[in-house]
């Protein structure tokens, strides 16, 4: 299928051809329609896009100091890699969509195949998006109508939060489509309406709706309008739907509001406020969040768990819902908006128009009755494994897959044939990148190659047990990212068919194992006699409360989807697994507690070794130092960059270039693994006592007490064994 999409490194706006979305419990699949561009949102990430990386830079601020951060402590080639990387990455572009029902998920029980919605899907001739942000669409409102809808619903989300009352006195800054759209609806709810703008075009729609205009171009001052159309007591309320950086909007609303006004920001503006224009007449500012309540929260938008009716009256679904009400009833009319209708296939000349030409207001893309509907996407060029060689597929296509896994995996000899991922703009940039042979949003076509050797899996973490036992019954030898489970017993299935299948390789991405920091360190302790104390501190960084790493059901935590790495480089470099482990994490006076660990192990052969996992350090600080005691002798590694050595003969220091984790060496080992043959690289046994490690971490620290693997993973282990 066919969708439109902007590269953020060169600013280029294509349609490129993409392989439809898959469909998960809570969504809904929609052939497109008609769709909107965003005049305002759109036009802003074209004009970044289009930006050269100065231009970038200047205007990301915040952005550049994280890049400087990442230089201190990873080293510049990796960070302009990750940089380019992301810069490299396709962006869907649009949010206004309008279609048909072509396939509902198992969970969705208020939408049937047939019917005609609306969504925030983007520009894309087959649309996947969750229920909860689908709305049906009334007979007597037009495709073209409809497509208006969620654009609109970040203006009604605007006016909610102004709460304004029969008979205020409201002004609009910015007659774009959001601003012309709010005119009409206060002025449907019985306000009256000041818009303010420099376009003579929408200045003129606006008065078509009723309301008084100040035409900034021809040097009106807004703020003497506003107070003499106020006989002098100022404005009730102020909407600014603009998108600009000027502060002067902003402190232009504060001078003509009345005392104790409001104002709500919809757009965008400068907000280098004065203290004087607040403080005098006790003025709210408040700033608007999208199409409303919702917005953003994973239960609501992917699990599908609706806001209670009571207490969350206007969810973003239900401003929709206000919306298609409102044009169906014609309080909104958006028929004198559209000014242009483009063909999907000229989409780019679309663009053109709405960044450069002053009178383009509603620009729809309009679609063909008959897209390609094919998960699959050949991806031309791509050359074939030679004899002896690993053919592989990868299954997910997230960040770290892109910036980290695909580039060191192409690297060696093999095929990559496939790349899978839900959401076919994810599989269709990594075919392409790396010539892969196809890209699918099916993961199931992956494993019903007879071609493909291994996967390499690097879904969610709490799918990564099923994917992996899936793809070994499939027959395949599997890679999968850590964690290699996220309970014991997703563990416990997962070790049930890797014995069941029995003679193909599991491999967990425990990359740290193959850096040659660690290789060095493991070669000097080669000759010890006596175990080893080991203490590795890791500056993990903040993850937002409402991040999925955080949920126990997805990501785990940290300390099991993160932590397990650490444990796993000191049973390698111990050569010994973990007996006990002891845990204390924060109390609760911190927001999140268990990101902030320290993991204390025995090892069987007497070794100790103390991990701190701490998500509260500031970004300037190394992210991972090791330090070994061994014999009167210590090994200091600082990052994967540099290990230097105390007490040894001969060994003062050793450097690496750039910073080496270890993925590339993992991933050739893990290729000729496949192609060659030979014993796992890393043993069942290590990578289950791993797993069952980080598990007791947690229970150790939450219970407050030393967990004895043996005993507390007793019938587990029996298991194993």
């Amino acid at each position: 299928m066919k969708q439109v999409l902007q590269n953020l490194r060169s600013g280029a706006t294509t349609v490129d051809e993409v392989p439809r979305p898959g469909l998960g419990a809570n969504d809904v699949l929609i052939k497109t329609r008609r769709s909107l561009i965003s005049a305002g949102t759109e036009r802003m990430l074209v004009e970044f896009g289009k930006a050269g990386l100065i231009g970038k830079a200047r205007s990301q601020p915040d952005k550049v100091k994280q890049v400087l951060d990442k230089i201190k402590t990873d080293g510049l080639l990796p960070t302009l890699e990750a940089v380019f990387n992301r810069l490299d990455e396709p962006l869907p572009l649009g949010y206004c969509n309008a279609g048909v029902v072509l396939e509902v998920g198992s969970k969705v029980t208020d939408l049937e195949v047939g019917d005609r919605v609306v969504s925030n899907g983007p520009h894309a001739e087959v649309v996947c998006v969750p229920h909860t942000l689908c709305v049906k669409i009334p007979d007597n409102v037009s495709d073209d109508q409809a497509a208006f809808t969620v654009l609109s619903s970040i203006g009604l989300q605007g006016i909610r939060l102004l709460a304004p009352a029969l008979g205020e006195k409201v002004a609009v800054f910015g007659m774009g489509l959001i601003g012309l759209v709010v005119v009409q609806l206060l002025r449907s709810s019985g306000c009256e309406v000041l818009g303010v703008d420099l376009n003579p075009d929408r200045l003129a729609l606006a008065k078509a709706f009723g309301v008084e205009t100040v035409n900034v171009a021809q040097g009106a001052d807004p703020i003497t309008a506003a107070m003499s159309w106020t006989q002098g007591k100022g404005v009730d309320g102020v909407l600014i739907t603009t998108a600009t950086k000027s502060d002067e909007v902003v402190h232009q609303a504060a001078e003509m509001s009345r005392k104790r006004g409001k104002i709500v920001m919809v757009g965008t503006a400068g907000m280098n406020l004065r203290r004087a224009d607040f403080y005098e007449k006790e003025l709210s500012l408040q700033l608007s969040c999208s199409y409303g309540p919702g917005r953003y929260d994973e239960t609501y938008e992917q699990a599908g768990q609706d806001y209670p009716y009571a207490f969350v009256r206007w969810t973003e679904q239900r401003n929709m819902q206000a919306i298609l009400s409102a044009l169906s009833a014609r309080r909104l009319v958006v028929g004198d908006l559209i000014t242009h209708h483009f063909d999907l296939a000229d989409a780019p000349e679309a663009y053109e128009k709405v960044t450069n030409d002053p009178h383009a207001l509603g620009v729809l893309l309009q679609y063909g009755e008959a897209p390609d509907v094919s998960r699959v996407l050949e991806i031309a060029g791509a050359v074939s494994a030679g004899a002896g060689k690993a053919v592989v597929g990868v299954i997910g296509a997230g960040n770290f897959t892109k910036v980290t896994l695909m580039p060191a995996l192409a690297k060696t000899d093999a095929e990559i044939a496939w790349v899978a991922n839900l959401r076919g703009i994810g599989s269709a940039h990594l075919g392409r990148k790396f010539n892969t042979g196809a890209a699918t949003t099916d993961y199931k076509q992956v494993l019903a190659d007879d071609r493909v050797d291994a996967v390499l899996i690097t879904v969610r973490n709490n799918m990564h047990a099923a994917f992996a036992a899936e793809a070994l019954e499939a027959g395949k030898h599997v890679f999968v990212e850590k964690p290699m489970a996220i309970d014991a017993p997703q563990l416990r299935t997962l070790i049930d068919t890797y014995r069941h299948v029995g003679d193909r390789q599991l491999m967990v991405g425990f990359n740290r194992r193959f850096s040659p920091h660690t290789k060095k360190i493991k070669q000097l302790l080669a000759g010890r006699s006596e175990p080893v104390a080991m203490q590795m501190t890791i500056n993990a960084g903040a993850m937002p409360p409402d991040n999925w790493n955080h949920d126990p059901t997805v990501g785990g935590g940290r300390i099991i989807a993160e932590g397990c790495h650490f444990i796993d480089l000191m049973v390698h470099l111990a050569g010994s697994c973990v007996e006990t482990v002891s845990a204390g994490m924060f109390g609760p006076g911190a927001a999140i507690q268990n990101d902030k660990m320290s993991i204390t192990m025995t090892f069987a052969d007497g070794s100790v070794g103390t991990v701190h996992y701490l998500a509260n350090g500031p970004k300037s600080f190394p992210k991972e130092t090791l330090e070994v005691f061994s014999e009167g002798r210590v090994l200091r590694m600082d990052n994967f960059r540099r290990t230097r050595g105390f007490g040894f003969k001969g060994f003062n220091k050793f450097k690496t270039r750039r910073q080496d984790k270890g993925h590339r060496g993992e991933m050739q080992a893990f290729v000729d693994l496949v192609a060659q043959g030979g014993e796992p690289l890393i043993p069942m046994a290590e990578l289950v006592n791993v797993t069952l490690a980080s598990l007791a971490a947690m229970t150790a620290a939450g219970e407050h007490r030393t967990v004895v693997l043996a005993d507390e993973y007793k019938d587990l282990l029996s298991a194993e064994n």
